[in-house]
């Protein structure tokens, strides 16, 4: 008899909190629908994604996904837009962007995402107005509301919306959503640039990227999905998941490990005992949060 309430009452909870999710779904439908037409930021990870997939079902021709090439970012992510593009036959463009020219940009201050976003921006709003497009929306979610996002800045100053966010759509929210659509990258890790695995201070060059790049491909190689390199000159600063740390403490799996990252160029390899943390970085930072 207990066990029978206990499951009716989970029941009931599960159902309330789809209906709530599908609420604010149908609001993401409906604010891109009054959109008219948009370009959106897509970088190829699952909230960008998400957005891409519904601005094309409910704006068809209207909405054009466009995906940034640049030596900030990995090769894994133009894969993964090539990917969700390809799944879903979203109108599907690249841009070239060039943050690394930028001087602010490569200073790597904390502010330095917003020279990354200032230049995103200036490319999409500049293609919004040549191809009649009336709005460039990115995936900002209401999960990120409140944490240190420099780029929240550029977006406000160049008009970019985020209709994930103004729906209610956090990150359980946007992966479930995701997941019903039918995307196999529903629960894809989260990502980032690769110049977030240089601590603020150190220069952004183009060799140290690849040097992180190589060496977060090794990693991958070996099965490892949550997880970073953090560049510190000479050492690798490994952050798994914990739920993935016994694994990566196997003798033969820390042998491949070490001998991967080393062949991308690092002296030494250190397994930080806290885990892969979001933003890790930023804890030698004294910050506030960019709404």
């Amino acid at each position: 008899m207990t066990r029978t309430a206990t499951k009716t009452t989970t029941s009931t909870t599960t159902t309330t909190t789809t209906e709530t999710r599908a609420a604010r779904s149908a609001r993401l439908d409906a604010r891109l629908s009054g959109l008219g037409s948009v370009i959106v930021a897509f970088s190829g990870g699952i909230d960008s994604a998400l957005l891409a997939v519904t601005a094309a079902r409910v704006l068809g021709p209207r909405s054009l996904a466009v995906t940034a090439v640049s030596a900030s970012y990995p090769e894994t992510h133009r894969q993964l837009a090539l990917s969700v593009a390809s799944d879903f036959g979203l109108a599907h463009e690249f841009i070239s962007t060039d943050e690394m020219s930028r001087p602010e940009y490569r200073a790597n201050a904390a502010n330095r995402c917003y020279y990354c976003k200032d230049e995103l921006y200036h490319h999409l709003t500049a293609l919004a107005r040549a191809r009649g497009f009336a709005h460039v929306i990115d995936g900002n979610n209401a999960d990120d509301r409140g944490d240190y996002r420099p780029g929240r800045q550029a977006a406000r100053e160049h008009g970019v919306l985020s209709p994930l966010d103004e729906a209610g759509l956090g990150k359980d929210d946007i992966r479930a959503l995701a997941r019903e659509a039918g995307m196999r990258t529903w629960d894809e890790p989260a990502s980032a640039c690769l110049s977030s695995r240089l601590p603020y201070g150190t220069e952004v060059t183009d060799a140290r990227l690849r040097q992180v790049e190589r060496a977060e491909a090794a990693v991958r190689a070996l099965g490892f999905r949550i997880f970073r390199v953090r560049h510190h000159d000479d050492v690798a600063r490994l952050e798994v998941a914990r739920s993935e740390m016994p694994r990566m403490l196997e003798a033969d799996v820390n042998r491949q490990v070490v001998e991967g990252i080393k062949a991308a160029g690092y002296r030494y390899v250190a397994l930080d005992l806290q885990g892969y943390r979001l933003g890790s970085l930023n804890d030698a930072l004294t910050l506030r949060p960019i709404p």
